[in-house]
């Protein structure tokens, strides 16, 4: 069994994939920022601090840790704590990593479908080259800041992840309320592709990436690309409720400011490329599989 350690681990990619893999028996350590318990290794990305002997001997390293992108309106001091989670934590952790008489096998460091910045109808595969606004900045120097481990000899790969589909997820949390009030609908033309992938997906493609000898960057999406239409149409299926109401891009910026209008207008048709020519399978093909796995009730006890 392997000895993986994880940043980020408490969020909710790392929890999951933290419960995947301790139970199929692997060892999992978390990189932790407040107190820890057992094996947890502490660090301080900010302040530039790690426990470095705790990551001798690891299999390998999924580094998920970086300020939220959907949290907050993006002020000048939100862009700022965005870019600098990602840049010093993966820049300090890769040093690390480097240094270590007994280094990781592989660096998953995380990147995400925001490097192609809006792209209408385009079809982006790892190739694409990178946008120019500010969420493929802040996604250009996350993946250079893992350049030390990579120079190193370690493999480093970069999975580039949309829009993960879970209950709690960054897009379900914002848009639930208004679709079960029955208010729910297609945000603008509704013509914008959503780069999306199930959680139970993007848990068993990180671990992918981990046991298949990929390097670079890896689009992590859903092998069905879906526009805005089709995702809405989806979730009032599985939430039974109608969705004949437009809204606005007005009242979107309105509610969430720059942030909301951009992760709710941006077009990105992503496609898994790199991932299924490696022979990954996915469990869920199309966005209504996916929300419904989301939405579905626990069976009873």
């Amino acid at each position: 069994m392997a000895r993986i350690a994880i940043t980020g681990a408490t969020g909710l990619i790392g929890r999951a994939l933290t419960a995947s893999l301790a139970g199929d028996g692997h060892e999992v350590v978390r990189v932790v920022r407040g107190p820890g318990a057992g094996s947890d290794v502490r660090w301080d990305p900010a302040g530039g601090t790690i426990d470095a002997a705790g990551l001798e001997g690891l299999d390998a390293v999924v580094h998920l840790a970086g300020e939220p992108i959907g949290a907050a309106r993006w002020s000048d001091a939100v862009r700022r704590r965005i870019m600098d989670s990602r840049a010093r934590g993966t820049d300090l952790l890769a040093r690390t990593l480097a240094g270590l008489e007994r280094p990781p096998a592989v660096l998953v460091s995380c990147s995400a479908v925001g490097f192609y910045g809006d792209r209408g109808a385009d079809e982006l595969t790892e190739d694409a080259p990178a946008g120019d606004d500010f969420l493929a900045r802040v996604c250009v120097v996350w993946e250079e800041a893992a350049d030390p481990a990579r120079a190193a000899g370690i493999r480093v790969v970069h999975p580039r992840t949309g829009v993960v589909i879970a209950k709690d997820g960054p897009l379900i949390d914002k848009v639930e309320l208004p679709f079960r009030l029955g208010v729910g609908g297609r945000v603008g033309s509704g013509r914008q592709w959503v780069p999306w992938i199930s959680l139970h997906d993007e848990v068993a493609a990180l671990r992918f990436l981990v046991d298949t000898p990929l390097e670079g960057p890896v689009n992590l999406v859903g092998p069905t690309p879906a526009d805005n239409r089709e995702l809405t149409r989806a979730l009032g299926k599985v939430l039974r409720r109608p969705t004949v109401f437009p809204i606005p891009p007005l009242a979107v910026r309105a509610l969430y400011g720059e942030m909301g209008v951009t992760l709710a207008t941006i077009s990105q048709r992503v496609l898994p490329t790199r991932l299924l020519a490696a022979g990954f399978r996915f469990r869920h093909t199309t966005i209504q599989e996916a929300l419904a796995e989301a939405f579905a009730r626990p069976a009873a006890a």
